[in-house]
């Protein structure tokens, strides 16, 4: 049987997914139920649309459920000491700035779950971040990405 891996989380990103999981047991799992009931009611389910549907949402929901619990068994709440300031590490907001256009951008290394680029948050698996991590402040990295290779200049590192 394989050791499942440690998921390191940020207190805001353990309560994300805390809440998503209590939203999907105890709201959108009754709200399923109901609507499979409801086309059960409409007689024959071979040919009811909305019951499979239903049951659809319902295989989601429970896959999602599933990855929830998997997810939060195996993870850790970040305490102080598992971000660093002299290095790049999971928790570091961290000032990158492009070496062709000169632009900065600042991110937040973060676990693939917690991830979410609109937010600036990106994950320490993702080429960015792999490159990233374990460096320090004045150190030029290079990322491959699907444009060809950027060179980035760590600016600045904070918790």
């Amino acid at each position: 049987m394989a050791v499942e891996k440690e998921i390191l989380l940020t207190k805001e990103g353990l309560k994300k997914l805390e809440d998503e999981l209590e939203h999907l047991t105890s709201v959108k799992r009754e709200e399923v139920a109901e609507r499979i009931k409801q086309a059960i009611a409409f007689g024959d389910i071979s040919e009811n649309s909305e019951y499979e549907d239903a049951k659809n949402e319902q295989a989601f929901i429970e896959g999602r459920i599933a990855s929830l619990e998997k997810t939060l068994k195996n993870a850790r709440l970040m305490e102080e000491g598992d971000v660093r300031t002299d290095i790049v590490s999971l928790g570091s907001k961290v000032t990158l700035k492009d070496l062709k256009s000169n632009r900065e951008v600042t991110v937040t290394v973060v676990s693939t779950v917690e991830s979410r680029i609109r937010d600036g948050k990106i994950s320490d698996e993702s080429p960015v971040g792999k490159a990233i991590i374990g460096k320090k402040v004045g150190e030029e990295v290079e990322v491959e990405a699907p444009a060809g290779i950027i060179k980035y200049k760590i600016i600045n590192v904070e918790k």
